[in-house]
């Protein structure tokens, strides 16, 4: 039985309790393929070794204790891991839903391995139909692009037909105009799109996920575009198209993108819902409050006495010390949990795509040369310039 036939039941128990962690973000490695403009996780965590394999196992019994319902392994690049099947294959055993993340660089056969032991959840990262735009964004690292899109031709090739697959779709100035596009193209190969705005920070403010190239921020002059961006996006969702993401979610992306304070935080007093909800595990197994802040001490997440560390007052306390400074993040997966379990329309809309039967929408098996076509036809139906 997979996970969106049977492990709904442990996620509704988290989003009534609050009290268990339904979502994890596992950082299995900071080591990455690409250096791409929005990213700083390759020098946030390079001061660390990664967890072993053993370590990675129990990190899997341990989130099962704690009834947590789905781990995303991430990076850096997670499939530069030697063993990640081996650590995918881990949360499966114990009843924790594994989502897979990439930005391409995973082979056939380890797509066709994670296929067999039971995947059925991955995203990509794609930021342009334009190879040359994604490209660049990833560093000017030449072919990414082409890369990623026969990555995506063996998902679809690889994976069984009712995956959950997405791409995480970063909006910064030089792609605003792209966005539309890459949601027409995930609707028509069975893929979904969900958005981050690109991050931000001061030097004297380090965040391990936010950037300091300041031409990823948004001036004032593209606030009106942004704004039409953003509602276009949501009309092509209510017309059926794969957009992952809620009104309030997207709503919150412009008050981000234009300086006004956030919004989903208020239903649980200006914080998020970590460690409650969610959390982060570092590279070394350390448990972290999210991608960008660490916990002040050490607490190994493969530890025998984790699930008692996990809800100890103290780690309750610690976390809450940096959740109630931080001024808010728009990286999607943890407000759109917040969202989803405390504002119902988002809830409903999230029971739909998973009950509902829109993830009936099969994935595509076009070849990777049929992909690579179709999203040059749609990036020139947008008037975007394909060399």
């Amino acid at each position: 039985m997979s996970f969106f036939e049977g492990g709904l039941g442990k996620l509704a128990a988290s989003v009534l309790t609050k009290d268990n962690p339904a979502y994890v973000q596992y950082y299995v490695t900071a080591r990455c393929n690409l250096a791409c403009e929005q990213c700083n996780v390759i020098y946030a965590n390079a001061d660390q070794e990664e967890a072993s394999t053993d370590d990675a196992r129990k990190i899997a019994e341990n989130l099962a204790k704690i009834g947590t319902s789905v781990c995303l392994l991430t990076g850096g690049e997670p499939f530069v891991r030697n063993d990640i099947i081996d650590i995918a294959g881990a949360m499966i055993d114990n009843g924790v839903h594994p989502r897979l993340q990439t930005n391409g660089i995973a082979t056939k056969k380890q797509l066709e391995d994670m296929a067999k032991i039971g995947a059925q959840d991955i995203s990509i990262s794609l930021d342009s139909l334009v190879p040359d735009m994604q490209d660049s964004i990833n560093g000017g690292f030449n072919n990414s692009w082409r890369r990623a899109i026969d990555t995506i031709a063996n998902v679809n090739a690889t994976f069984p037909t009712k995956s959950f697959a997405s791409f995480g779709c970063v909006l910064a100035p030089k792609n605003l105009d792209h966005i539309p596009a890459v949601i027409k193209f995930a609707t028509q190969i069975g893929w979904w799109v969900s958005l981050v705005p690109a991050h931000t920070t001061a030097k004297h403010e380090p965040r391990s996920f936010s950037s300091y190239d300041t031409s990823l921020r948004f001036m004032p002059e593209l606030f009106p575009k942004v704004w039409g961006v953003l509602q276009e996006c949501k009309k092509l969702r209510d017309e059926g198209y794969n957009l992952y993401d809620s009104d309030e979610y997207l709503d919150d992306i412009y008050r981000f993108i234009t300086g006004q304070p956030i919004q989903w935080r208020r239903r649980n007093n200006g914080r998020c819902d970590s460690p409650n909800l969610y959390f982060a595990i570092q590279p070394n197994g350390d448990m972290a409050v999210c991608c960008d802040y660490r916990m002040p001490r050490s607490i190994p997440v493969y530890a025998d006495n984790f699930p008692e560390a996990y809800r100890d007052v103290q780690t309750r306390s610690e976390a809450k010390a940096i959740t109630g400074r931080c001024t808010g993040c728009m990286y999607g997966s943890f407000p759109e949990i917040s969202i989803s379990s405390r504002f119902f329309a988002p809830m409903l809309h999230r029971s739909k795509i998973f009950l509902g039967g829109e993830l009936e929408r099969n994935l595509n098996p076009l070849t990777s040369d049929q992909m690579a076509d179709l999203a040059m036809d749609i990036a020139r139906n947008h008037g975007l310039k394909v060399a």
